[in-house]
């Protein structure tokens, strides 16, 4: 039995230890970010207020590349029926979901210092909360019965439909007359506002690193659909080293 164990640590790499070079870069790039948009100026309009954006606009980007996540595991189900791409679907609406609420919460908090109010009927607020309840329902249709695999699929369907509301959120301030500023980066050329270099610096490195961390927050949320545990390797049994398989779930 001992051998056993020995064989099947051997033989699996913990996820930990293929994350620690994603691990470094990730802390390596958050402090970077968090020096660099200490060092940047403060807007001329908005003052220091204008520092929420090194969290705002990085979570709506997060959003955006999860939920591209959720519809590309989506197609996968679909054609393939894979647990593996169910999970990352669950895991990427899960992080996306999140990430809009965090740029919801900011924005409503920045809102509030340089518009006045904390929320408005605004084009770009209300596609944002939109796209926080489609994705929120998403992942209530998939608690309504995970174990089925008809249920998986309507829910593969629902994820790859739910991104059409991506793009709108986006050029929400281009289509819409709207209190939001429109996109500096990403933005129509020709159309984005002007920003001084030492902040994009710092807005692009915030974008690396918290994309790094949702990133690294789906792998491990598989992980963890797939009933596995770092550190504790699966025997062929179905059993992890050092517990039961039922005290592992």
């Amino acid at each position: 039995m001992v051998r056993r164990e020995t064989l099947a640590a051997q033989d699996l790499v913990s996820t930990h230890d293929v994350l620690r070079p994603v691990y470094a870069l990730t802390a390596v790039t958050a402090v970077a970010a968090v020096a660099t948009g200490a060092f940047a100026p403060p807007d001329a309009v908005q003052g220091q207020w204008m520092r929420l954006m090194y969290l705002h606009v990085p979570a709506a980007w997060l959003a955006y590349l999860a939920f591209a996540v959720v519809a590309g595991s989506g197609v996968a189900h679909l054609r393939s029926r894979s647990a593996a791409s169910d999970r990352w679907a669950q895991a990427a609406a899960e992080v996306g979901t999140c990430a809009t609420a965090l740029t919801l919460v900011t924005g409503s908090v920045w809102g509030r210092a340089v518009w006045g109010v904390w929320w408005a009927w605004d084009a770009r607020l209300v596609s944002t909360a939109a796209m926080l309840l489609l994705y929120t329902a998403v992942l209530a249709m998939r608690a309504l019965d995970p174990t089925s695999a008809r249920q998986r699929l309507r829910t593969a369907v629902a994820g790859v439909l739910a991104f059409a509301v991506v793009p709108v959120v986006h050029f929400s301030v281009l289509w819409w007359s709207t209190l939001h500023q429109r996109a500096t980066i990403m933005g129509a050329p020709g159309q984005a506002p002007p920003i001084d270099p030492r902040m994009a610096l710092a807005l692009s490195l915030s974008v690396v690193a918290v994309s790094a961390v949702g990133l690294v927050a789906m792998v491990l949320r598989v992980e963890r659909l797939a009933g596995r545990r770092s550190g504790r390797p699966k025997l062929p049994d179905g059993k992890f080293l050092g517990t039961s398989a039922e005290g592992a779930r």
